[in-house]
């Protein structure tokens, strides 16, 4: 898209206004502040005051959930910049800025959760430091890549609170380079969405064989495209009931055919890897067969709802779909990540202390506030003018 349309389309977002202060807001607000004490006690007194961390689950949900769930929500902006600017779909525009907005906060703090999660948090820049560097690092590159990424989104959005404060003149300017922040914004999140999944194929044995693949770099670049596609519907159509905006569904219809495509392309592709490597048995017998069989049955019936092209034009079928696709693309993480992780050697069991629970519960709690905060006073949602009603 050029500057000058691209200039265009930056009036025709609005503010939407009204109260902050609002019930949900001032619940978000609380639960934040519960995990702020809780996140005082960790840095104070260690990792052990606040989670059941231990040697054999090194990460738990503050990782599996905050980190690796939540940068794949994090990935509206890069599937909705890769069909408007790099496949040049211009009918998705609308979507842009709320997806950009909603990639900054689940990558931000995705990237604020890495640092609950560390254990020497102080020396957390070192990894931006050359002499430090293992370059055979994956979490090298995922580290890099999302820190980077999380810097292009600011980039990305930057037009919004320009356009707000009425700084016409750098934003003018910044639409011209724009191109090269696009472009870098469908990078990134490509490379680091499949090395997170590279990350556990190191683990070998640890991980069940119903998980453990050469093709997981593979499954979590296809679960990340289909949960940016999945949280894009769901928070449009959320917008539009709390909000009272009219329905995208138009739009949506179209991005519900994608994914279909992305999700029958997973099952399948799970199918034959499973059958393969010979362990399609596993479905039957093994000790975490029914985490996969949830795990299918949610992705199957999220993508069954779209097969009827009636369904995609309704926005309850749309939203229940995004719905059960998001859970499968969130229990299919958990699962590579925690639930199908058993260590080698020790009696070692996790699961998450209430403290853990509630600092991930005020990780997300931040974002609604902050979501609610810039949707009411920056133009992020696309203007509804008298004759669209």
């Amino acid at each position: 898209m050029s500057s000058q349309a691209h200039e265009h389309h930056g009036h025709e977002h609005q503010a939407l206004g009204g109260r902050v202060l609002t019930l949900p807001f001032l619940i978000c607000a609380a639960l934040v502040a519960v995990a702020g004490v809780i996140l005082f006690q960790r840095y104070t007194q260690g990792l052990g005051a606040a989670s059941n961390l231990n040697d054999g689950y090194p990460w738990g949900i503050w990782v599996a959930i905050d980190v690796v769930i939540g940068s794949a929500f994090g990935c509206a902006g890069y599937v909705i910049a890769l069909l408007c600017y790099i496949l040049n779909r211009g009918e998705y525009h609308p979507l842009v800025r709320p997806a950009v907005l909603a990639s900054l906060f689940g990558y931000g703090l995705a990237g604020l959760a890495v640092l609950v999660d560390l254990g020497r948090y102080w020396n957390f820049y070192h990894m931006m430091l050359p002499w430090y560097a293992q370059p055979n690092s994956v979490m090298l590159e995922v580290g890099l890549c999302v820190a980077t990424y999380t810097l292009v989104l600011v980039v990305e959005f930057a037009p919004a609170f320009l356009e707000r404060f009425g700084i016409e003149g750098l934003r003018a300017k910044l639409n011209k380079v724009l191109w090269v922040f696009i472009a870098l914004g469908v990078l990134l999140p490509t490379m680091h969405q499949s090395s997170l999944g590279t990350m556990m194929v190191i683990v070998g044995h640890k991980l069940s064989p119903l998980w453990q693949s050469q093709m997981l770099p593979v499954f979590f670049l296809l679960t990340a495209i289909l949960m940016g596609f999945a949280i894009v519907v769901w928070e449009s159509v959320m917008a539009s009931l709390n909000f009272r905006r009219p329905m995208e569904t138009p739009v949506l219809s179209k991005l519900a055919g994608l994914m279909l495509v992305v999700a029958s392309l997973f099952v399948v592709l799970r199918f034959v890897d499973l059958i393969v490597r010979g362990q399609i048995g596993q479905i039957f017998g093994g000790p975490q067969s029914g985490w996969f069989v949830a795990e299918m049955v949610l992705m199957i019936s999220g993508l069954a709802l779209l097969i009827p092209k009636a369904n995609r034009k309704r926005s309850r079928a749309l939203f229940l779909s995004a719905s059960l696709l998001l859970a499968a693309g969130i229990l299919y993480r958990l699962n590579v990540y925690l639930i199908g992780f058993t260590p080698a050697v020790g009696p070692w069991h996790y699961f998450p202390s209430v403290k853990e629970i509630m600092v991930t519960v005020g990780v997300f709690a931040l974002e609604i506030a902050l979501y609610l905060l810039f949707v009411k006073k920056l133009p992020v949602m696309h203007a509804v003018h008298p004759e669209h009603g």
